[in-house]
């Protein structure tokens, strides 16, 4: 089985696993490593990804794997974590994800644009200077990191309910 078609039959197989936890799948992919292969397995959701949440995860997917041949007969390393900064933004959930962050996106025709999450919906998101853009316009964006950010730009709203 390629390694597409086994990542895959993974994510049919522990998108319900991960979901149980309360957390989206955002992605599985299997690489070798030495004599053994490599499953990294993230995940993430609104107000980011705890320790516990990982070792939950873990522990589920562990299970889930050991239970069916989907890995074969050979050694694997199971490794569960929280996209990086350099996820690109491509659905909803993720531009949701980055309000207050600093972003550049590209549109699909062809140019850039920059600025601050403001908001984001089903439909689109709402950039600081930019203004509204739909998801049908957009290709990609991704997260600006920013050294110098004061902490009191920091997002106001994340510890509310």
């Amino acid at each position: 089985m390629g390694s597409d078609a086994r990542s895959d039959r993974l994510e049919e197989l522990l998108g319900p696993v991960v979901a149980a936890v309360g957390l989206d799948l955002e992605g599985v992919s299997v690489t070798p490593a030495g004599k053994r292969r490599l499953v990294r397995v993230v995940v993430d959701r609104d107000g980011g990804v705890s320790l516990d949440d990982i070792a939950e995860v873990s522990q589920s997917v562990s299970k889930e794997l050991d239970a069916t041949d989907l890995m074969g007969g050979s050694p694997y390393v199971l490794e569960v974590t929280s996209p990086g900064v350099d996820r690109p933004l491509t659905e909803p959930r993720h531009w949701r994800r980055a309000k207050n962050r600093l972003v550049k996106a590209e549109l699909r025709d062809g140019s850039t644009v920059e600025g601050r999450v403001v908001d984001a919906d089903d439909a689109g998101v709402e950039l600081a200077g930019p203004g509204r853009l739909a998801y049908a316009d957009l290709a990609r964006g991704r997260v600006q990191v920013e050294f110098n950010r004061d902490v009191g730009e920091a997002d106001s709203d994340e510890d509310e309910g």
